[in-house]
């Protein structure tokens, strides 16, 4: 694709992520022009370009028609994904997907060859990939044999949306949030070969059209032989969520609670420098502007 001397943007789905997040980091950008935004509701795509300019649509199809685009940003809920991404790589746009990219594995397959074929840059919004304090703890655990990784995510669904309660729409809570932690166990341990997973529905029953499971669990092998096991649990609805990944190396244990890192015992390893943070959202841009996959 011939590139205008700005990355011309369109963004689909203009709800949370986008207006707390997106949005706002490419509105300071000054490569980028914010040339289209669209959701189902109108309201919402109304209020996001009044704040952040762009041309509103409620139908991505006509905005993918109508414009010209060098890059779409895609932050709709799991079961929206497919059909968007298709068209957009049908026009040779480089995207921005948030996760989690799919519900269906043949849609995964289907994009991921169509991204192939179209030879696009692609980002994935797992953004804890760009933080400096998670490199540091893989670049220290590049020389270690590691045993045993686990994760929890645990909370509630009180005030969780209609479809993030649905089970066929957000896929639950392991799908919709816990990908974070699936792709952090990957991203400091390696690729999974072998899973064996547990799930049910105990205490959300009385919950108006929760389809969701309440406790998930799954077993993990990973290719370098390590072990390990994620956790997810949706029954905390009066609050007391918890949250940690921890990786087991010989005598000592690394344990990160999403913010800050701990070694144990104190003082048995020491952490690499701490480099310095890379917006997700900005390193897309840069990386469309550079040509560069690394980034």
């Amino acid at each position: 694709m011939a590139m205008s001397a700005s990355v011309r943007v369109g963004f689909i789905g203009t709800g949370g992520i986008a207006m707390n997040k997106h949005l706002p980091k490419l509105a300071e950008l000054e490569p980028v022009e914010l040339v289209a935004l669209c959701d189902v509701s109108e309201e919402r795509v109304t209020t996001a370009t009044q704040c952040f300019g762009g041309r509103p649509y409620t139908d991505y199809r006509e905005m993918l028609d109508r414009e010209e685009l060098d890059a779409l940003f895609i932050c709709v809920p799991p079961f929206a994904h497919g059909d968007i991404e298709l068209r957009a790589l049908e026009r040779g746009l480089h995207l921005f997907i948030e996760k989690p990219v799919v519900l269906d594995m043949d849609v995964g397959i289907a994009i991921l060859e169509a991204v192939r074929k179209a030879n696009v840059l692609t980002s994935v919004g797992y953004s804890r990939r760009y933080s400096p304090i998670v490199n540091a703890v893989r670049e220290l655990l590049s020389t270690q044999t590691i045993a045993m990784v686990t994760a929890n995510r645990w909370g509630g669904i009180v005030m969780a949306t209609d479809w993030w309660r649905q089970v066929d729409k957000s896929g639950g809570r392991l799908v919709e949030n816990a990908t974070h932690e699936v792709d952090l166990m990957r991203y400091w341990v390696g690729d999974v070969i072998c899973v064996y997973a547990r799930y049910a529905q105990r205490t959300i029953s009385d919950v108006p059209g929760a389809t969701i499971p309440d406790a998930e669990v799954v077993a993990m092998e990973f290719s370098n032989g390590a072990v390990g096991y994620i956790s997810t649990c949706s029954a905390l609805t009066k609050g007391g969520g918890w949250y940690d990944v921890r990786v087991v190396i010989k005598d000592a244990m690394i344990h990160f609670t999403g913010r800050d890192v701990y070694i144990i015992p104190q003082g048995a390893l020491e952490l690499p420098p701490i480099g310095e943070a890379m917006d997700i959202t900005v390193a897309f841009v840069e990386a469309i502007r550079q040509n560069d996959h690394h980034l």
